[in-house]
């Protein structure tokens, strides 16, 4: 009894009729009186705009033209690298770091490297580099400029070219080529990697090398693959801008450069325990 009373309810409930009003096609849809389609640029295919347009029509208008921020000019000053060494009794502080300034395209920069003696009270390496850098890919510059030794002397100019960016899985590289004042080939290679084992704790593997394409036995220099330098540096970033650091590095020279060492009566392969801090501003 009571399912016959459940069919008679829903039997009894008013059919909306349907039309083919109801089910018009996107082309057939009525829309307010008012409406009227936006621009909404840019149209698949087509450049995205550095500004925006005074004109357009839509959600963008009456702002005027807004730069992006990669148009503006950005300035940092950082030391990737100042430390003390152990050299294995002959101690040394080195210094590497850079400055510079610039858009995301264009940038000038000012960087400097060497190393002073804590035992002779003086200075064994002072390099000076003045580049310009474009960017041409997604992570990577392509650089040019001169670079000026004032230690060892006598003193050595040369013009530089090169590439520094980040390759695959984040391992930072730069790679320099330089031609003395004397027309002398040498070329630089150094890349790092940064291993986060907390957000503030990190390892960074290091590896360094150089090559000659003309020897200049003035300045202990072979022709050939000069030497390596493998390091790794445990540093905690107190700050993002400062990170004391702990570590070893390994140097070595080879080929003829070692051979020109050991006639000078040098060390050919030393070990250091490292101490230092990485700062920025």
């Amino acid at each position: 009894m009571k399912t016959w009373l459940l069919v008679l309810l829903i039997l009894s409930l008013p059919v909306h009729a349907s039309s083919d009003e109801d089910f018009t096609g996107p082309g057939e849809r009525k829309f307010p009186a008012d409406y009227r389609d936006i621009d909404t640029r840019p149209e698949p295919g087509e450049g995205i705009q550095k500004y925006a347009d005074d004109g357009q029509v839509g959600a963008q208008q009456n702002f005027g033209v807004q730069p992006i921020p990669d148009n503006e000019i950005f300035s940092i000053v950082q030391g990737d690298r100042l430390e003390y060494q152990t050299k294995e009794g002959n101690e040394i502080f080195l210094w590497d770091i850079q400055a510079w300034t610039g858009t995301d395209y264009d940038k000038l920069h000012v960087e400097s490297e060497g190393t002073w003696s804590i035992d002779e009270d003086d200075f064994e390496e002072v390099e000076v580099e003045l580049l310009y850098s474009r960017n041409v890919a997604t992570f990577w510059d392509l650089r040019a400029g001169v670079r000026h030794d004032f230690e060892p002397h006598p003193t050595r100019t040369f013009a530089a070219f090169g590439a520094e960016g980040m390759a695959p899985y984040w391992l930072e590289m730069e790679a320099t080529a330089y031609v003395s004042d004397d027309g002398d080939v040498s070329a630089d290679l150094e890349m790092e990697y940064d291993m986060l084992l907390t957000q503030r704790l990190i390892l960074q593997p290091r590896f360094e090398t150089s090559v000659a394409f003309h020897e200049v036995e003035e300045y202990g220099v072979g022709q050939g693959i000069n030497g390596i330098e493998l390091g790794a540096r445990l540093r905690y970033e107190i700050l993002r801008e400062f990170a004391p650091y702990v570590g070893i590095s390994w140097e070595r020279k080879v080929g003829e450069t070692e051979n020109l060492a050991e006639r000078e009566g040098e060390e050919t392969s030393v070990v250091s325990l490292v101490i230092g801090m990485k700062i920025w501003f």
